[in-house]
């Protein structure tokens, strides 16, 4: 069987970082659904360090911006410059024109430089002047930001946040990986090198894109969103009066979209209802805006979020033979992770009948 070059890139990111298991594969969610990714973890936990080391794995070009108050809009989408040479204004592109772009502490730069990055991460091109510049492909924007911070630092506005694919929230190690941490960082540095290219990646996106979704999988994923903006419908109404706005279609788009790069991580050929209910903390804790009542009752999206997820039913699933099962996995396509529940190969959805 033939290694998956995401696998070796992730190998060789875990030489580096120990630990953070759920960040990585979240980021390697979001480098195959083409999405973009917001970590939020406090100062030390090797956010950019995670980052730049998977940056290290690929081909193309990377960029970092570290975001500071002082940052303009022209810093980073690039601006028009006057050459006294020629007489004439010149485009100077920003560090946005990347494959991988890394947007450090992102929170620290106001709402208009923030916002900079809203038609680039939406629309992959920038507006300079009269004239509009496609952004690399493939681009993708990760993204970090402090929680405990608040001397310096802005909130991200709606808009923005909704264009991030994932929120990932990342924690301490336990102290056994702490210890290894400490050893690693203590002595000589691991050489990252160079397993994916950007060619490898385009081909992994588009066996990602082809994984089936079944109809069933989709209602779900709606079913999930639409809970939010109304908890009564699953049986949580005394929910309603912590959220002002529940997530918006996008986020059943990336619910979709994200459970069929997982499903590809980890060796299937199809969407389980399990993968889309593992990633919609990820999907909609940065889309719901909590009412004040919530803030009061210091509760978190994620509070708010438990239940209304472990009250939507998921949809059947059509038992097949684990030999039949397996058949559709792609030889090319290795078992990056496995699943965290007990379906695995002895699963998967009866496809419908063709013509």
């Amino acid at each position: 069987m033939t290694t998956n070059p995401l696998e070796q890139a992730l190998y060789q990111v875990k030489r580096t970082i120990v630990g953070q298991d759920v960040l990585l594969e979240r980021m390697a969610v979001c480098l195959l659904a083409r999405g973009h990714l917001l970590v939020e973890g406090v100062p030390g936990l090797a956010k950019t360090l995670s980052i730049k080391t998977l940056a290290a794995t690929m081909g193309g070009q990377f960029q970092r911006i570290q975001f500071t108050p002082d940052l303009v809009p022209a810093d980073v989408t690039g601006t028009r410059l006057y050459n006294q040479k020629t007489g004439e204004f010149e485009t100077a592109l920003g560090p946005v024109f990347a494959n991988l772009l890394l947007a450090d502490e992102i929170n620290r730069a106001p709402a208009k430089v923030q916002s900079a990055l809203l038609e680039v991460m939406q629309e992959r091109q920038v507006t300079i002047g009269r004239t509009t510049y496609p952004a690399p492909d493939p681009f993708l924007v990760m993204a970090t930001q402090n929680p405990i911070e608040s001397e310096g630092t802005y909130p991200l506005p709606e808009a923005q946040v909704d264009r991030f694919m994932l929120k990932v929230l990342i924690g301490y190690p336990s102290v056994s990986e702490e210890y290894a941490v400490v050893e690693r960082m203590t002595s000589a540095p691991v050489k990252t090198e160079q397993v994916l290219t950007l060619d490898d990646l385009k081909r992994m996106q588009a066996q990602s894109d082809a994984v089936y979704v079944d109809p069933g999988v989709i209602s779900y994923a709606v079913s999930l969103v639409s809970a939010t903006r109304d908890p009564e419908t699953v049986g949580q109404g005394h929910l309603s009066r912590f959220i002002t706005y529940g997530a918006s279609p996008r986020a059943s788009i990336n619910l979709i979209l994200a459970g069929r790069a997982l499903a590809f991580l980890r060796g299937r050929d199809f969407v389980l209802p399990t993968d889309v209910a593992e990633l919609s903390g990820d999907v909609l804790r940065h889309r719901m805006v909590l009412s004040y009542e919530a803030l009061a009752e210091d509760l978190t999206a994620d509070d708010v979020l438990e239940p209304i997820v472990a009250a939507v039913p998921q949809p059947p699933i059509v038992m097949r033979d684990r030999h039949e099962a397996g058949e559709g996995l792609s030889e090319t396509r290795g078992s990056l992770s496995q699943p965290r529940g007990s379906l695995s190969d002895e699963v998967a959805y009866q496809r419908p009948a063709t013509t």
